[in-house]
């Protein structure tokens, strides 16, 4: 999927588990199938996951990475829906030039396989779990870094090399006029803490409900509007309008939030069209219900 993507493979995972944690080795290994784009995951036994990085760094650097992960995944486990909690950290070696880390599993199906979009009790779980998010203490901690949930204009670069690489993929044109009006959407309240990538790949369901969420190395201070990205990502329309009923959201915060589906959604169109295609669907899929509401 990546230029810099790194070699992994399961004979690699299974010399790395067996030598580096021996109390496992009698765990079966099995590689899952996933759309990630982050890490490859392996299923150690019935209660446990591997997590493999799979974009090349500085060893180093993903060893702070994985340990910020921890700590965040750490403090999002006092939330009211379960998450994967952080078990221990693995060394490179056998081939692999990388950190990587072991999580307890959850179980459910990940929303790309049972899709609640038309589900308003899934809606209603959804408000529920950001509503919690929200009221997280931030301990006097804003939003840093260059990723999503800043500004919006901070961001205007990294579209502009979308709408580039997406010409003849996408009505274009028309993209670039609803950016231009969702990017000017000005903040109405300070960052709060946020899961900040609610994708349907990282979303467990089971019966239309919601039962776990997946990638929560990624919680922290944000702006509001950014978990509202769900509401594009996951639901149909009337559920969704639902979703935004239940968090009280008004017209600048709740157009935020499509600003943010928007500028995710639009790299992942045309970077995955060959690498990833469910990923690319998705992108089209939350592009398109953004249109239809736009």
């Amino acid at each position: 999927m990546h230029e810099d993507q790194v070699e992994l493979t399961g004979e690699m995972a299974r010399r790395l588990v067996d030598d580096q944690f021996p109390q496992w080795r009698h765990l079966p290994l099995r590689a899952v199938e996933s759309d990630g784009t982050v890490n490859a995951i392996f299923r150690l036994g019935d209660e446990l996951a591997a997590r493999f990085p799979l974009r090349a760094m500085d060893p180093a650097e993903a060893l702070a990475w994985l340990a910020a992960e921890a700590d965040a995944a750490r403090e999002f486990a006092g939330c009211p829906v379960p998450a994967p909690v952080p078990v221990a950290l693995g060394a490179p070696g056998h081939g692999f030039p990388l950190p990587w880390s072991v999580q307890t599993w959850l179980p459910g199906r990940v929303a790309t396989l049972d899709d609640p979009g038309g589900s308003f009790a899934f809606a209603q779980d959804l408000a529920d779990l950001i509503a919690a998010l929200r009221a997280a203490d931030t301990r006097g901690r804003r939003f840093s870094g260059g990723g999503r949930g800043g500004n919006l204009p901070d961001h205007d670069e990294w579209m502009e090399t979308c709408f580039r690489q997406s010409e003849g993929l996408l009505d274009v044109a028309r993209l670039r006029r609803l950016w231009g009006e969702l990017r000017t959407l000005p903040r109405t309240a300070p960052d709060v803490m946020s899961h900040t990538d609610l994708i349907p790949g990282n979303v467990l369901v089971r019966d239309g409900r919601l039962v776990g969420v997946l990638d929560t190395g990624g919680f922290g201070p944000a702006d509001p509007a950014l978990d509202l990205v769900a509401g594009w990502h996951l639901l149909d329309g009337p559920p969704r309008a639902a979703l935004r009923r239940a968090l009280g959201c008004g017209d600048v915060e709740w157009g935020r939030g499509m600003g943010w589906a928007f500028q995710q959604a639009m790299g992942l169109v045309w970077y995955y069209a060959e690498t990833n295609p469910p990923m690319s669907r998705l992108g089209r899929r939350t592009l398109d219900r953004l249109l239809t509401e736009s």
